[in-house]
């Protein structure tokens, strides 16, 4: 099966991806749309978020570290006028463990940032992109 993405009525439209799965897309209701899935820039974000939390995760458990939860909280900023790319974007990764060191998720970062994840690897050709992290204990 391929890709495809199928036009619904105004701005909406359902994406049929090659493993079988769905995804509404459509734009705000000030754009003409309504507001019935995510914009297409923010599933562009969150591709790349869930590339990065994919790739740290393997990562991390092929290490055999300990994972008790993750997230990613994305900031970004647009350029001014179209195209309205991304010029700056930062993960800021958070990690729930109460034995996981700085260095191990250092290093998943950086092989994450720098040689597996695809996606944010593309972004980087236009935004400037950033990594920080924190580790929490479960109380």
């Amino acid at each position: 099966m391929k890709d495809r993405l199928k036009w619904i009525d105004e701005f909406g439209f359902i994406g049929e991806t090659a493993s079988g799965h769905t995804l509404v897309m459509d734009g705000g209701i000030e754009h003409g749309g309504r507001n019935r899935g995510a914009r297409p820039m923010e599933l562009l974000l969150h591709g790349a978020a869930g590339c990065m939390a994919y790739d740290i995760t393997a990562i991390l458990k092929t290490a055999k570290e300990e994972i008790l939860d993750m997230w990613i909280d994305i900031e970004k900023t647009q350029a001014d006028s179209s195209p309205k790319v991304y010029t700056s974007i930062n993960f800021h990764i958070v990690l729930i463990s109460n034995s996981i060191s700085n260095e191990a998720v250092e290093r998943a970062i950086k092989l994450a940032s720098e040689k597996y994840c695809s996606a944010s690897i593309m972004l980087a050709k236009t935004a400037k992109m950033s990594y920080t992290y924190e580790i929490r204990s479960q109380k």
